[in-house]
Order: structure tokens, then C-alpha cells, then sequence
């Protein structure tokens, strides 16, 4: 499982990180942000290349759970 640490970012640089990792093939990814922009945007790529997305939120940052 890849983890992405994509906090302190702003879009479209969480995407831009997530997609990269993504190009490893693997069934899981986590992917850290830390704020709503980020979070959605990173949802709907995630969704659109074929991974169900588990958010959980904790003090402000949201963790980003992708799987296949």
C-alpha cells in the first residue's frame, strides 16, 4: 500500500500526486489532505479510474482510503 502525504497543498497538486502514484498499479493507496478542495477533487479522480474512496476525517485533515 502506497501512502500519499499531499497536505499543505493545493489543487491541482494533490490530484497531480495521486495520479503518479497510482501509475504503481496497486490495489490500495492512502492519500493524506487537509483541506475540502483537495478532498473532493482527489475523490472524483480517484472514482473516475475505477477505485472506491473511504474518507475519514480527524482534526481538519482527511485521510483517503482508495481501493480496487
Amino acid at each position: 500500500m502506497k501512502t500519499v502525504d499531499a497536505r499543505g497543498l493545493s489543487c491541482p497538486e494533490p490530484v497531480l500526486r495521486a495520479r503518479e502514484a497510482l501509475k504503481s498499479k496497486e490495489k490500495e493507496y492512502i492519500i493524506l489532505v487537509d483541506n475540502m478542495t483537495s478532498r473532493e477533487n482527489v475523490t472524483r479522480f480517484a472514482r473516475s479510474q475505477g477505485y472506491n474512496t473511504t474518507v475519514t476525517e480527524k482534526d481538519g485533515e482527511y485521510t483517503l482510503a482508495l481501493r480496487k
